[in-house]
């Protein structure tokens, strides 16, 4: 059979029902192919196109080539040089890439049944260098990936291949072997993790031809009844997808070179015919297919009501399987409508009416049916995103005018005093003068106060209100005396009295009121003969606002802006009278919060805030114009974009308040609002009921609750007119009956329409959305595009003459990316959908940088995206509960992305993104550690996320309390102000997949729900304290469990503690942790939130813990059992801890060759037993030492005896129990000044030892070493040392301290090893910690975990991973001096004081934020387990050394190990 008629009876007998082929055309140059009904494909909005070469025979082709390498199209070149593989020899080619780096390819021959072997080779210094290559069997050039790949090859987007090349002295090798005889070349390029830099041939692929397999093939020819069957099993295997006659083109040579592919390997076509042959009767099942096809129905009908099902399903993505399935399902469905008598004209006028014929037709024209498109996004360093500013500490940026407070605010405050509970105040600003009015409660009366300095006679022109806004008179009981009434009225003569400080005359009036039916008090001044009103309008108090109590006390303002709260607090009784006036407000004082810096735009948006949730009043008896509240809008938006561009430093914040602000827009828009509610009452015929008083609510005031009413309605009317719907959209947005009443043009009526207006008002009212949503809205999408993109609109009455051009420098192919978007913004599966979020802030992004006089618009429409990607997070929860950890794992990598591209100061996020990336190719490759590794990005993302959470607090906490309490804002809320900015972030949707995902990763890695760090059987009462840190002085009178949220690292255990629980992640080698195995403590960390909280659920109960090394199991028990568990304990009493005062030996210095016990502590002594016994491999720094007795001599010297009289007063303080007396001790010491004999003998043991002197680099270096040496000497008083100390009753004027001199190591890498491992006390195996950078990270309260590993001692070249770290710092130095305590109270017999005292480096060190996805510990295996095994090792042999488990600390510099430090293991 010909190819010819082969071709045609598999698209007759396979390929129906019809094949619509369409190009989808997204701009001139870039032509995408559509996708069939059945044949889901990704649609790309954006594209590059490198260049791609190949290189064949005497002639150099050139290829347009997309780097992922889709299909080609050939065009001819000028000839170059070639690379073509002669099938007898090896062949050898070198390309000059530049840079001094060379590549060679060797091509090496097949024979028959091997493998073909392109070894490259590429003499390089980089140690990521990657080959993105695929494999080509045929002229069209399409890449194929195949089956056999070298070591750590990944998959890159099903589309190439990703191979690591392994590093050889100075060169990258790599080698590819070739054992499908069907492919014909390789093409590759290479890539430079490192450097991020592509290498490319003239800016194309490498093209390498392959030498041709020695078979005996070539004359074989397969029958085509065999290539049929074998094409018909390839379309069954993928799922029965329509093809174009194109791809069918292909999958008939397909199937024809993999049956070819079975005879080069041996098989018979004989035998091909029997494997083929028997299975089920292809030719069978291949006309029961062409029978199957031949349906009356339609072909386009059944699509169209394919889509129907689709759509009404959510748009899931299905596989191709359920793919066919549900287009057979449509056809039974139209066959069942045929079946009751319905004709196809009947069928198609039903289905293809309206709005369905729409959708469907664009659906059609794009041929997504099934599946979601999908944006091909651009491949960009992760590392462009970053955006880091200088932190300046928020006390430095506190920005308080000293407060002069005026005569009628300390008159406020006296009567506050005098009232008690105060249900109203407010200060009205008259010119240069003041009001006050005061209303209180007392014996169920209403008490109102009045006072002012106003210079002339005042009287007070009142009324009484039963309902708001009313005057009416008030009764004769309720008139002060000499009070006259008038008509609807009455006027008070106001009374003077002086004050003394500051000297003035004020008039004051109280007016009690009994009646609680009284809402309010209108009134007005009458002064010198002229009224005096409030911005001319009357004066209006309430009387009855409810449980609001305001907060007498609004605190110091420590923390804010408080002189711009201070003038916001003043200014609220005007910004409460509309929109208009607040903005306006806001306006104004832009410039003041602007130099505040970040304190004053904190206090700009907690005003904005508590407005946005109506926290506020947001009218009140002042009517406005729509257009003039947009316009207001736009003023203060406008200021805010313009500091958004000078001020590049405080964008997050500006964002946070333009998102609460809303847009607004110049006043035709605004104006819109005002005139479309007429249009749509005239459209409809609904001018009364309801419409007409929410027609007169818009025309008196407009506010955001009118996005939510227009929403109601719509929910009201799709429902079917259902009432409860109406109601639960307003009340789920916030919006009750009483709220509608309480408009100044209150909303009674519910909504009550006619189903002949169902249409005609669903229109109107979904137009009308548009134009409210325009001025209100800060973060709808359609609008923010609309804005961007532009838009006129004319007739039908909604945006009529409205017209905003697009937004001018768009990039290319950016609307097509937004209407993307749009398309997708409601899609059930958001995967897609949240690509396209990302790309499109990702293109937006460097807009946002620019200047532009319309970046106000592209900000609105970043935080739109940003907006939408939360939302699709959330609603896509849905699809993730069932999810593969890879798809929770991209999840969090985009939203990690869009939480990036929100806020500043994002390096860590950045770090935590490479991390998330990383964990990913781990999974793809089947890396063994991969769920250990995402674990360690999982809890290094939650640090960063309560990081930034505190922040918040740091800055938006203080200023939402004061102002909270300045303008009575319920307490509630402003306990839950950060809590919830935080909630409205990306923050919270990424700390929601983290928890989803962090049971999959404990399981997968063998973790558990516990790390115990002290294994040790207790029972006690629990107890559930925030901070370890604030219970650590704290003496606990029966046997208690903490239940601590953090625990940093460097904590005492309190007395009376028996077990520590929490989860927190201090590491296994920290202070605390030591601590709570030398205290028979336990101590273990719990990973599973829930199993904690069933823990801190028993507070106060009586429970026991039984800990092994990986899991507590605990049970409740009755209190006698305590008085059993004691009486059958020998009770053992605190032992005995004594001290020897050491004597001053008449030396300042000495070197490591003078080290005894009377000199020095057990640290200096440790290091120099070292020196020379270790293997020569194993560094040991040079030391010298300040002994015993140095700092009483210096303290005794008469340079010093000034600070001597001080220090004996402080501690006389001390030791009568005043413990603030340590920070000053401390503070103290620091003042000493060094005799000049000390410096001349230090500087000469440093000299002669090799050391280099601090003093040679001038007298201000010798000085910071000083000082370092006085801290380490004043640490003696730290808190945590001195009450651990008291606890074993230890003489602490006993307590010594010696300074152990040793220069720094910058070191790559710090380590702690406990020979025998802490968590299990398994004496054969080693555990130790490595952190990047100085070990203060390991030992000291930094947050995160290190790299923790354990060695068997008979096996110390095989470390086991027990943990990935996730410290997102790391602490760097430049060469320097360190010095270390070395105190008597250290390592002593049943006392373990190492760790209580400081060691000081002379320079500070420099926080580094780590990258782990580039760390050779991390990405290196071989790397790591080099230098793990050195460490494990290193402590081996010390062990040996000293015969007893050590406690050894040290540094990797350039591969090579230093111990500055070993002591017993306690």
């Amino acid at each position: 059979m010909s190819n010819t008629v082969g071709n045609n009876l598999l698209r007759q007998s396979l390929l129906s029902p019809t094949v619509l082929e369409h190009q989808s055309r997204i701009n001139s140059s870039t032509c995408v192919r559509g996708n069939t009904f059945f044949q889901p494909q990704a649609n790309s909005l954006i594209h590059k196109s490198p260049i791609s070469t190949e290189f064949r025979g005497n002639r150099l082709t050139m290829q347009k080539n997309k780097l992922q390498m889709g299909k080609q199209r050939a065009v001819l070149r000028s000839t170059q040089a070639v690379l073509a593989a002669n099938p007898s020899s090896v062949l050898t080619e070198k390309f000059n890439l530049g840079e001094n780096i060379e590549l060679q390819v060797d091509v090496g021959p097949p024979t028959s049944g091997s493998a073909a072997a392109v070894n490259i080779q590429v003499t390089s210094s980089s140690d990521r260098l990657l080959l993105h290559w695929g494999a080509i069997k045929s002229q069209k050039g399409q890449w194929v990936l195949p089956h056999r790949r070298p070591v750590g090859t990944m998959v890159y987007k099903n589309k190439a291949l990703r191979s690591p090349f392994v590093k050889s002295g100075s060169h990258a090798v790599l080698t590819i072997e070739i054992d499908d005889p069907a492919i014909q070349a390789l093409e590759f390029l290479i890539f430079d993790e490192a450097r991020n830099k592509w290498y490319k041939y003239n800016g194309d692929n490498f093209y390498v031809e392959l030498p041709k397999t020695e078979s005996n093939t070539s004359n074989v020819s397969v029958p085509e009844d065999l290539v049929q069957i074998q094409a018909y099993l390839r379309w069954e295997r993928q799922g029965k997808q329509i093809y174009t006659p194109q791809k069918e083109k292909e999958e008939y040579e397909a199937a024809r070179m993999e049956l070819l592919e079975e005879i080069a390997r041996g098989t018979s076509i004989k035998d091909l015919r029997t494997k083929l042959t028997s299975k089920p009767d292809a030719s069978e099942r291949i006309e029961h297919r062409v029978s199957e096809t031949k349906s009356n129905i339609p072909d386009d009908l059944v699509q169209i009501q394919a889509y129907v099902r689709w759509e009404r399903a959510g748009k899931p993505n299905y596989s191709r399987e359920q793919q066919l399935k549900e287009f057979e399902e449509a056809r039974k469905e139209l066959q069942v409508e045929l079946e009751k008598g319905a004709s196809l004209d009947e069928i198609r006028k039903k289905m293809t009416k309206g709005e369905i014929q729409t959708k469907v037709s664009k659906q059609l024209a794009k041929k997504n049916y099934f599946t979601t498109e999908r944006i091909q996004r651009k491949e960009r360093d992760v590392m462009s995103l970053l955006t880091k500013f200088a932190s300046v500490p928020i006390e430095e940026k506190i920005s308080s005018e000293p407060e002069v407070l005026s005569a009628i605010q300390q008159l406020s405050r006296v009567k506050e005093d005098q009232y008690g509970p105060t249900m109203n105040k407010k200060i009205y600003k008259l010119s240069d003068k003041e009001l006050l009015v005061l209303v209180g409660k007392s014996s169920g009366k209403t008490k109102v106060y009045l006072a002012t300095d106003l210079p002339e006679p005042v009287v007070l022109h009142w009324a009484l209100s039963r309902r708001p806004g009313e005057w009416a008179v008030p009764p004769s009981n309720v008139l002060p005396p000499d009070s006259v009434s008038l008509d609807k009225a009455a006027e008070t003569q106001f009374s003077t009295s002086s004050l003394d400080n500051p000297p003035c005359k004020v008039q004051s009036l109280e007016i009690t009121v009994e009646d609680d039916n009284y809402v309010g008090m209108p009134f007005v001044l009458l002064s010198g003969g002229n009224w005096v009103k409030n911005s001319g309008s009357d004066f209006y108090v309430e009387l009855n606002i409810g449980s609001t109590v305001v907060q007498k006390d609004a605190g110091d303002g420590r923390g804010t802006a408080k002189f711009l709260l201070d003038k916001i607090a003043d200014l609220e009784s005007e910004a409460q009278k509309s929109f208009m006036h607040r903005f306006n407000i806001a306006a104004d004082l832009m410039e003041q919060a602007t130099n505040a810096g970040e304190l004053g735009l904190a206090a700009i948006l907690v005003w904005m805030r508590y407005m946005a949730t109506r926290q506020l009043i947001w009218n009140k008896n002042y009517n406005v114009k729509p257009r003039e509240i947009s316009k207001a809008q736009d003023r203060l938006t406008d200021l805010l974009q313009n500091v958004y561009k000078s001020c590049p430093q405080y964008r997050e914040i500006l964002r946070m308040i333009m998102s609460t602000v809303g847009r607004g827009g110049e006043g035709d828009v605004g104006q819109r609002i005002r005139d479309e509610i007429l249009v749509i009452q005239r459209n409809n015929d609904c001018k009364g009921g309801m419409m007409e008083e929410w027609h007169q609510k818009l025309h008196n005031n407009t506010s955001p609750d009118d996005v939510i009413i227009c929403q109601a309605l719509i929910d009201y009317i799709k429902s079917d007119f259902d009432i409860s719907v109406y109601w639960k959209t307003l009340n789920d947005n916030g919006i009750t009956k009483e709220r509608l009443l309480s408009y100044d043009r209150a909303i009674h009526s519910e909504p009550n329409f006619r189903r002949d207006q169902k249409d005609g008002l669903l229109r109107d009212l979904g137009n009308y959305m548009r134009t409210l949503k325009a001025v209100h809205s800060g973060a709808d999408l359609e609008s923010a595009v609309a804005n961007c993109m532009g838009y006129r609109a004319e007739g039908e009455g909604f945006m009529v003459g409205v017209q905003i051009n697009p937004v001018s420098g768009l990039p290319s192919g950016f609307p097509e990316l937004l209407q993307f978007v749009l398309e997708h913004i409601e899609d059930k599966n958001v995967e897609a959908l949240l690509e396209g979020l990302l790309e499109a802030r990702e293109e937006l992004r460097p807009l946002l940088s620019q200047s532009n006089d319309r970046l106000r618009d592209l900000i609105f429409l970043d935080i739109a995206l940003d907006s939408a990607v939360r939302t699709a997070v959330e609603r896509g929860y849905e699809e993730l509960s069932n999810a593969s950890p890879e798809k929770i794992m991209y999840f969090i990598s985009l939203v990690i992305e869009n939480l990036a591209l929100s806020v500043d100061n994002n390096e860590d996020l950045i770090y935590c993104l490479k991390g998330w990336n990383l964990a990913q190719s781990l999974l793809k490759s089947r890396d063994d550690h991969w769920a250990l590794f995402a674990k360690s990005v999982l809890d290094r993302t939650r640090l960063s996320l309560a990081s930034k959470a505190e922040s918040y607090h740091q800055l938006l906490q203080p200023s939402a309390e004061y102002l909270g309490a300045r303008l009575g804002v319920d307490q509630w809320a402003v306990n839950i102000f950060t809590e919830e900015m935080i909630r409205a972030g990306s923050a919270a949707s990424l700390s929601s997949l983290l928890n989803r995902l962090d049971p999959v990763l404990r399981q997968t890695a063998h973790l558990g729900s516990w790390q115990v760090i002290s294994p040790v059987e207790a029972i006690g009462y629990v107890v559930v304290v925030d901070q370890l840190l604030s219970v650590q002085n704290k003496s606990y009178s029966k046997p208690t469990i903490l239940v601590a949220k953090s625990v940093k690292g460097e904590e005492e255990i309190p007395d009376g503690c028996v077990a520590v629980l929490t989860p927190d992640m201090p590491d296994v080698l920290s202070h605390v942790s030591v601590r709570a195995r030398n205290s028979k403590v336990c101590f273990a960390t719990c990973f599973d939130a829930n199993l904690l909280g069933n823990i801190q659920a028993y507070e106060g109960k009586l429970l026991r813990l039984k800990p092994t090394s990986a899991d507590v199991v605990y049970s409740e028990m009755k209190d006698d059992a305590l008085v059993s568990s004691n009486n059958s304990k020998e009770v053992s009493s605190v032992p005995a801890v004594t001290l020897v005062r050491k004597q001053f030996a008449g030396r300042y210095a000495i070197s490591s060759e003078e080290f005894t016990s009377d000199m020095v502590g057990a640290k200096s002594r440790n290091i120099a037993h070292l020196k020379g016994k270790v293997p020569s491999w194993v560094n040991i720094p040079t030391s010298v030492a300040l002994p015993f007795g140095v700092f009483e001599t210096v303290l005794s010297d008469n340079l010093n005896k000034d600070v001597a009289k001080r220090l004996e007063i402080l501690k006389k303080k001390l030791e009568e129990g005043n413990f603030s007396a340590l920070g000053e001790i401390r503070s103290t010491v620091l003042e000493l000044s060094a005799p000049p004999p000390l410096v001349k003998e230090l500087k000469e043991k440093m000299q002669n030892s090799g050391m280099p002197w601090p003093g040679d680099e001038g007298a201000q270096r010798w000085e910071q070493a000083w000082m370092a040496i006085k801290k380490v000497w004043a640490s003696k008083w730290n808190e945590r040392a001195y009450f651990s100390t008291r606890k074993v009753k230890l003489e602490h004027d006993y307590l010594c301290m010696a300074v152990l001199v040793q220069e720094i190591i910058n070191a790559d890498y710090a380590f702690v090893i406990h020979t025998t491992n802490p968590s299990s006390g398994d004496s054969s195996e080693i555990y130790a910690e490595v952190v990047k950078g100085l070990g203060e990270t390991l030992v000291g309260a930094y947050p995160g975990r290190a790299l923790s590993f354990i060695c068997k001692k008979n096996d110390l070249n095989s470390p086991q991973v027990l943990g990935y770290p996730s410290k997102p710092i790391g602490l760097f130095i430049r060469r320097s001096i360190i010095f270390r305590s070395d105190s008597n109270g250290e390592d002593l017999e049943g006392y373990a004081g190492a760790g209580l005292y400081d060691s000081v480096p002379m320079d500070e060190e420099e926080q580094v934020v780590l990258d782990y996805s580039s760390d050779a510990l991390i990405i290196d295996g071989n790397f790591r387990r080099s230098i793990l095994s050195s460490i494990a090792r290193a402590g081996s042999a010390i062990e040996d050394l000293y015969g007893s488990a050590q406690d050894i600390e040290g540094v990797v510099k350039d591969g090579k190990i230093y111990v500055v430090q070993t002591r017993p293991q306690m």
